[in-house]
């Protein structure tokens, strides 16, 4: 039992207020106290001055303030945000950090006032021991600028999925962050120093406050879904908690911003991802002190677990371990790459890649290679080394001028030329556990194109079109039947920092233009009008050379071979397809 000392109880003011009404404003703050609510303050430490502060929220949800500073005051409305705990007692049963609850913890690492981290425990009920209806996760502002996570206050749920515009997310996915999550309680881990996604690190390598690049590491843990609902009262061993996190990392996702063309509504805009799995490498050597996240002792009791609340340390891989483990320490099985041709989309589509399925299946879960509620139904290019004999290397195709994973035995494009369709709002389609807030409509039909390694030497030889969508590829290109060669030099994606692969879409892209610009001198020259594709001759972007180039040099070739078939030149149509697939024009100019 806790020793209370009621210090005071606020009177009862005079004025009611008007009737509650839901705003449909985006809600910030949890709602203050109704103005004839009484505040309770509590010292459980008898020192004198106020450690708890409870009281209800407008609408009448009970909660109650932990002040782990020593710095709360008589007439306070709330507790403060740097090193407070907020404790919401959701299903009002008079507990507040126990079955499905909500706790919001600020700590204040370094003593400037200002939080550095943030705790939240959203709780589902004491009998469920799985997954995805709850959140235990970390938050730690690596920038300071003081965003964290995001909670919904007219629903009291966790959103941090929402954001204004395309993509300015009101979790702190913007910047230099770490965030640490497990989707469950916290009081199903045997170890809460450890988490799923463990963690999902965002990097700001320009410090213009964006992100550039992230890495997400996952640890799946072992998962015991026969466990027995948890006692309400009484002490939990840890025998009885169902998930286990063994300390390695069993997936590792990286994802690249490659022309840096983020900015103010377009806060981040992931280009290229690559996915490691397998075995994975170890981290539990990777141990984080801190200073201040124990809360109050006297406090404990408040809590059904209280164990976050009497940490010192935690286990996951920081921002320069991360990238240099993924590479040089991981046991790996496989490695795919998605590619965002369409470049939409700004939530990070590729946290989940495109799957290795049926190229024409479309739909959550239904097989084809958007089976991922969180992969763009059409737009994204992917492939995949099933057997890990690339590496995690890439290749530039000699082809296409494109970024390729060395090792892949096929790959595949939905052209989404215009960036017309893309995930929902809060980034996941279709039926899922946690739905979609707004209606998605999703294309039927797309052109596809699917790239083959014949050979098995590493790189693509085999390229098909489905351009009509009929789910028929009405033309196949053996590359070596066309004397393309099907090598090229390998990038080792170890030795490259961020720089290196912004350098090298810059160049990709510089070529692409270059390319069609050669296109067009060509067509003018068999006296082709190319004013047609104006909307395609003026790139004002980086991004735009490397989409209009391709576009461009694609239409120009078409009635270039189309030119050959009207005056039946067998020889002049043979070096259009030379000439288009080894990327080198000069041949008939």
């Amino acid at each position: 039992m806790i020793a209370l000392c009621c210090l005071s109880i606020c009177s009862t003011y005079a004025q009611q207020p008007e009737k509650a009404s839901v705003s449909l404003l985006t809600p910030f703050r949890i709602l203050l106290p109704a103005p004839d609510v009484s505040i309770e303050y509590i010292d459980l430490d008898r020192d004198g001055d106020p450690d708890v502060l409870r009281s209800s929220t407008l609408h009448g949800i009970p909660v109650q303030w932990i002040d782990d500073d020593d710095d709360m005051q008589e007439g306070d409305l709330e507790g403060d945000m740097d090193s407070d705990c907020l404790m919401i007692d959701r299903n009002k049963d008079g507990q507040y950090g126990s079955g499905h609850d909500l706790i919001i913890d600020w700590n204040d690492e370094n003593g400037d006032g200002k939080p550095d981290m943030q705790v939240v425990a959203d709780n589902s009920g004491l009998d469920d021991r799985g997954r995805f209806r709850a959140h235990y996760m970390w938050i730690i502002d690596k920038d300071h600028d003081q965003v964290f996570n995001y909670i919904d206050w007219s629903t009291l749920k966790v959103e941090g999925w929402n954001h204004a515009g395309r993509c300015h997310f009101f979790e702190d996915y913007i910047g230099q962050s770490i965030m640490l999550k497990s989707h469950t309680s916290s009081f199903n881990l045997k170890d809460v120093r450890y988490s799923w996604e463990n963690p999902f690190l965002f990097y700001d390598h320009d410090n213009d406050g964006l992100t550039e690049m992230a890495i997400r590491l996952t640890d799946q843990p072992e998962i015991d879904h026969k466990a027995k609902p948890l006692p309400a009262e009484g002490n939990v061993s840890d025998e009885m908690r169902s998930f286990h996190f063994d300390g390695m990392i069993n997936n590792a996702y990286l994802t690249f911003d490659l022309d840096n063309d983020n900015g103010p509504s377009n806060e981040f805009d992931y280009d290229m991802s690559l996915k490691f799995s397998g075995e994975g490498f170890d981290y539990n050597g990777q141990v984080h002190k801190f200073e201040n996240i124990k809360g109050l002792p006297e406090s404990r009791a408040y809590f059904h677990d209280s164990r976050w609340r009497n940490l010192s340390e935690l286990v996951y891989t920081d921002h320069d371990a991360a990238y240099d483990l993924v590479f040089q320490k991981g046991q790996w099985d496989e490695c795919w790459l998605t590619f965002d041709e369409d470049d939409d989309c700004e939530r990070w589509e590729r946290v989940e890649f495109y799957d290795p399925r049926d190229p024409f299946k479309s739909g959550v879960y239904n097989g084809g290679l958007d089976n991922n509620p969180q992969a763009d139904v059409a737009g994204d290019r992917g492939e995949w080394d099933l057997d890990f004999s690339g590496k995690g290397q890439l290749y530039i195709g000699p082809f296409d001028g494109r970024i390729h994973l060395y090792g892949a035995e096929w790959g595949c494009w939905r052209i989404d030329q215009n960036a017309t369709w893309f995930q929902g709002w809060q980034g996941w389609r279709g039926p899922n556990i946690q739905p979609e807030d707004h209606i998605t409509e999703e294309p039927e039909i797309f052109p596809t194109v699917k790239y083959t390694d014949k050979n098995n030497n590493g790189f693509f030889d085999h390229v098909e079109y489905d351009l009509n969508g009929d789910k028929e590829f009405e033309r196949v290109v053996d590359l070596i039947s066309i004397e393309i060669p099907d090598t090229a030099s390998l990038i080792f994606t170890a030795e490259l920092a961020y720089e290196d692969l912004r350098d090298l879409h810059t160049s990709i892209a510089n070529q692409q233009w270059e390319n069609a610009l050669q296109a067009v001198k060509l067509a003018e020259k068999n006296r082709l009008n190319t004013g047609w594709y104006s909307n395609l001759m003026n790139p004002r972007s980086l991004r735009e050379k490397y989409h209009y180039g391709y576009w461009l040099n694609f239409y120009l070739y078409m009635d270039l071979r189309h030119l050959g078939e009207m005056r039946q030149d067998k020889e002049f149509i043979e070096l259009c397809d030379k000439a288009y697939f080894g990327n080198n024009w000069r041949i008939l100019l």
